[in-house]
């Protein structure tokens, strides 16, 4: 799975002498969204300035770049990898049309896409990128020449897009943050100590630059930020709230919080649940890292077997499954994890993770962990198993590749060459987040899809 991206905007309005440092850092706090682009744009007396690049924000800026990024208002954006990446496709999209420039970034898919790009490319529009965030940028640019407000044309444009965007909007003396009437993705406002107004995909990056939560944008929600503080433009109402249920598995940042859940307690909600539903007689518990931990820990908690280290991970190789190919992504296993093996030597072990998409890596772990001695390995997902492709921004792969479409978990077991394996039950997801009504998506596990 791969394209979750991350947003960040700021209206510094002449308080901070250089925003785009704090935009740098918001990045990093930012950076497990996205790790193939990173870009950052400042709007300074009316001109928006971007610069953009593919890889980490630390390999696309330097001093004397942040140092060129002088402005008032700032927005940035980090983005997975997709087979077609390039810099053309790297966000923030800045447009420059009839009445100035705007600035768009976004996180999510849009659905109709293809038929909203045929028809503006029918009416003379030129493209220069697959990308989501340009295209809604020529719509927003094209109903602005029409609207009394960059504000009112975003609206517009909403009424007219569907699927999953949480996105900022910059133009040279606002900032406008939407989140679609679903809220697929999350989104949140801040404050920091100099009392200017920030916008986030998730909450770790607030205390990164020193900010205050004030609370999450609203589904359906368009917010105005300018030199009259951060106010409600426009509500959708009607719609189910449907925040993507990986946010919590596996996305987001066991620091943050989302939709007044803690990460971190939901994924231990997850291991406490595994062990009820999946026991095991076994030593020690594992989790695979980074976000395997928080579930392994709920799972010891619940369980009484020991938690203990089963892995050391090198923090300078990204996540495997965003590697373009197969071959790549099996090499990044051994390079990423390294087992201890004095940990689990002679031992019965169960191992947590947080999914299994094609099986391949999940398998190269138990061999790692039989290599160094396991006497068994009891696999736990934290998660069920996943069925059904995603068209709302994360790029599961074709229902063919998914290793449950083909096998039972019976025969996954086996396949992958575990002692037992278990996955968290679909009817209990509303328990990781504590909910007792169904407001969030689990399509790619049930092919129940919010939107069509």
């Amino acid at each position: 799975m791969h394209e979750e991206c991350g947003v960040f905007a700021l209206y510094g309005d002449g308080k901070i002498e250089n925003p785009a440092e704090y935009a740098y850092l918001a990045m990093f706090a930012m950076q497990h969204r996205g790790q193939q682009s990173s870009g950052i744009a400042v709007s300074n007396d009316g001109v928006i300035d971007c610069i953009k690049g593919m890889g980490l924000a630390s390999e696309v800026f330097d001093d004397e770049k942040l140092s060129k990024l002088g402005g008032q208002n700032v927005m940035a954006h980090v983005n997975y990898s997709a087979k077609d990446a390039n810099v053309l496709s790297a966000q923030p999209i800045v447009m420059r049309y009839g009445k100035g420039r705007l600035c768009v970034a976004n996180n999510g898919s849009l659905v109709n896409a293809k038929e909203l790009r045929n028809l503006l490319a029918q009416n003379g529009a030129m493209f220069r990128s697959n990308s989501d965030a340009e295209l809604i940028a020529q719509i927003i640019a094209k109903e602005r020449m029409f609207s009394h407000s960059i504000e009112e044309a975003v609206r517009i444009t909403c009424e007219n897009i569907k699927g999953a965007y949480s996105m900022v909007v910059m133009s040279p003396n606002k900032i406008v943050a939407v989140r679609d009437p679903h809220g697929f993705r999350p989104l949140a406002l801040g404050k920091t100590a100099e009392g200017c107004y920030v916008v986030v995909s998730e909450t770790c990056a607030l205390n990164a630059i020193g900010a205050d939560f004030v609370r999450d944008i609203e589904p359906g929600e368009i917010l105005v930020i300018d030199g009259n503080g951060a106010n409600t433009y426009y509500k959708h109402g009607g719609c189910k709230k449907s925040i993507c249920i990986f946010e919590y598995i596996y996305f987001a940042r066991p620091d943050s919080v989302m939709d007044g859940v803690s990460i971190h307690a939901a994924r231990d909600r997850a291991g406490r649940l595994l062990a009820r539903q999946h026991p095991v007689e076994a030593d020690i518990v594992i989790g695979v890292p980074d976000s395997g931990l928080d579930a392994a820990i709920g799972y010891s908690r619940e369980s009484g077997i020991e938690f203990g280290m089963g892995f050391v991970r090198n923090n300078y190789i990204g996540r495997t499954f965003i590697k373009p190919t197969q071959e790549q992504r099996a090499s990044s296993v051994s390079i990423k994890l390294n087992v201890l093996a004095e940990n689990i030597k002679g031992k019965r072990v169960v191992m947590v993770d947080d999914s299994i998409v094609r099986g391949t890596t999940c398998a190269d772990i138990i061999r790692l962990l039989k290599n160094a001695g396991a006497k068994e390995v009891h696999v736990r997902i934290s998660s069920p198993t996943i069925h059904y492709t995603c068209p709302y921004g994360t790029d599961i792969p074709t229902r063919e590749e998914l290793t449950s479409n083909k096998h039972s978990v019976q025969e996954l077991c086996e396949l992958i060459g575990a002692d037992s394996l278990g996955f968290l039950s679909k009817d209990s997801l509303g328990e990781i987040i504590g909910v007792c009504d169904k407001c969030y998506c689990d399509a790619c596990f049930t092919g129940d899809y919010p939107v069509e």
